[in-house]
């Protein structure tokens, strides 16, 4: 009962997500569209910008304004209305209000661009416009709205709220006698303060707006790195899709050794010499002086391999010479099939021409 419930501790441990995502999951993540993002930074960009836009580019806004209210005054409301300058007049005060509001789109089309790569790279994806009947799920659709993650949002709404709400309320207090006497005022002074006061609180509020952002960008990223977390059981399996069960390579790894292990004792019966260590290492040679320009190694091996190659070769009546120094270096300095190193040329010659002789012929 003790092991079973070790096991199940066990089982469930390796199912816990406690692990570093793999890059092949966040590669995975990524392109399902699922990356660590703040939708609030963005827009808090945008208003910074915007207001401040506003100052550095005071005067093109000004004439721009001047331009389409001056005409519109001045020109076109003393005119008499036809129908050909009423397409006219329509397609002045378009162009006249594109040239105003065009600064603006370039900066609010910039910055939005500018504002996501930040957060994370060019992505181009169309998985989250997919449709997922999962969504439409009204228990998943109960558990999403209540959920730590839009608690979260709720509380980071409400707090923005109060920071908006308290710096309009500072701005309104510190303006509030130059406002009494506002009406007073000609009109020129009170368009001058309205505009002050609307650049100041847009600043002021762009950049809490940034601030706060900016704290939302990093509580998204810790949610995102917390959600695509893995188990110890998720790795291994992943780990066997792209480099394939380890038990089964072994396996295969192992019959290969096998196979080349039986197709290398199968030419020991054409060796000329079994050359060994005597015990720990034996090299099978081969040398045909018309087929080849050097003796080659049909089969080499140590140990036990070494000692079936003996076995094999004292079967079939193969010679096999002990030579200490000669049989370490071929095994350590060429593999099968490859010919022998050319300062051993002399040494294997001499082992070949005494196996030559004791077969009665010469070569």
């Amino acid at each position: 009962m003790r092991t079973y419930r070790l096991k199940l501790d066990l089982q469930l441990f390796s199912q816990e997500k406690t692990e570093k995502a793999t890059p092949k999951k966040r590669d995975e993540s990524r392109k399902k569209g699922q990356v660590a993002k703040s939708t609030d930074l963005p827009g808090a960009l945008i208003l910074l910008f915007v207001s401040a836009s506003f100052m550095m580019l005071g005067g093109y806004y000004k004439t721009k304004i001047v331009a389409l209210f001056g005409s519109l005054f001045q020109d076109w409301l003393t005119m008499e209305l036809t129908t050909e300058n009423v397409m006219d007049l329509f397609l002045n005060l378009v162009w006249q209000s594109l040239l105003f509001l065009l600064p603006i789109f370039a900066i609010v089309m910039v910055i939005g661009v500018v504002g996501n790569i930040a957060q994370f790279g060019f992505l181009l994806t169309g998985e989250p416009l997919k449709m997922q009947l999962n969504k439409l799920n009204p228990i998943e659709g109960f558990k999403r709205i209540f959920s730590m993650r839009s608690m979260v949002e709720f509380l980071k709404s409400i707090l923005k709220v109060c920071i908006i709400g308290i710096l309009v309320f500072s701005a309104i207090s510190q303006e509030w006698d130059r406002l009494l006497t506002l009406s007073m005022q000609p009109l020129e002074s009170i368009f001058t303060f309205t505009a002050g006061l609307t650049l100041r609180l847009g600043i002021e509020i762009g950049a809490v707006l940034v601030v706060l952002a900016f704290l939302d960008f990093m509580y998204q990223k810790y949610e995102h790195e917390k959600s695509i977390k893995m188990s110890k059981q998720d790795i291994k399996d992943e780990y066997k899709k792209t480099e394939g069960d380890p038990l089964i390579k072994g396996r295969i790894r192992e019959r290969q050794r096998k196979m080349a292990l039986q197709r290398m004792m199968q030419d020991v019966p054409k060796a000329d010499v079994i050359i060994t260590n005597p015990t720990h290492f034996a090299i099978a040679l081969k040398y045909d002086a018309s087929k080849m320009e050097a003796p080659t190694i049909l089969a080499k091996g140590m140990d036990h391999v070494a000692l079936r190659i003996k076995e094999i070769a004292k079967e079939h009546g193969v010679i096999t010479m002990e030579n200490k120094p000669l049989a370490r270096a071929l095994y350590d300095r060429a593999e099968i099939g490859d010919v022998i190193p050319g300062d051993l040329f002399q040494a294997v010659a001499e082992v070949l021409a005494y196996v030559y002789k004791l077969k009665g012929r010469v070569k």
